[in-house]
């Protein structure tokens, strides 16, 4: 698996929002887009995954070798990509089994699938709570679901929009040891996070979005964990 940004501008019809971004994504790597509020990530998330708006204006985007810089969200979905939405987004008229249930499923995958029994061993609360309707569960049930839907399409790239917005610190050690589990699986996942604690704890590598709308510093989490001055200087931290 790969992922490989090249020169991408991105904006709505307002505003041009991304100038340049590049970067790349491997096999079982956890990367950890950060930035500091409205910098871009979710606009560059929306991109990848082919969801409009925004608007690609230049640059590509490839995986696995093949241009997905102009397909539709649902062409790209079925090579592989899933996303976790900002916001979980789930279906609240249909019960957690219903939302786990109604997922198209890549054919063409290799190793283990991922099913409903899966998931509701990687998440055991989704299983004890699998007849109830998602608008009743709470947001953090909900955010495993969202997590839960994005795994039943099969994917080999798992993009994550602020997973820990909203939830309280018991649900993101469990949210957190749940991404951990993921490793080993063959699973990339890219995580647009503001919980730079969370998120350096998670990732392999970290990509940082400025207001200038590209990225200005990428390395390993370990290295900007120790660095004081990139922390305050991109993330005000």
């Amino acid at each position: 698996m790969s992922l490989n940004v090249t020169g991408l501008h991105v904006g709505y019809a307002t505003a041009q929002v991304l100038h340049g971004v590049d970067f790349t994504i491997g096999e079982n790597e956890t990367v950890a887009l950060l930035g500091r509020n409205g910098m871009g990530k979710t606009t560059l998330v929306r991109a990848i995954c082919g969801l409009r708006p925004p608007t690609i204006t230049s640059g590509s985007v490839t995986f696995d070798g093949v241009d997905i810089t102009k397909k539709s969200s649902h062409q790209i979905s079925r090579l592989g990509i899933s996303i976790v939405p900002q916001g979980r987004r789930v279906f609240g008229s249909l019960t957690t089994l219903e939302n786990l249930s109604v997922i198209p499923q890549r054919k063409d995958i290799l190793g283990e699938r991922w099913t409903v029994e899966r998931v509701f061993e990687f998440f055991p609360r989704l299983g004890e709570r699998q007849t109830s309707m998602a608008r009743s569960l709470s947001g953090g049930e909900q955010q495993m679901l969202a997590i839960g839907r994005a795994l039943m399409t099969n994917p080999s790239l798992l993009i994550m929009d602020e997973p820990s917005e909203g939830l309280a610190p018991s649900v993101l050690d469990v949210i957190h040891d749940r991404i951990e589990g993921l490793r080993g699986t063959g699973l990339s996942t890219l995580i647009a996070e503001q919980n730079v604690d969370l998120a350096l704890d998670m990732a392999d590598r970290v990509i940082i979005i400025d207001d200038s709308g590209s990225i200005p510093w990428s390395g390993r989490a370990d290295e900007l964990r120790n660095d004081s001055a990139l922390l305050e200087r991109y993330l005000s931290i």
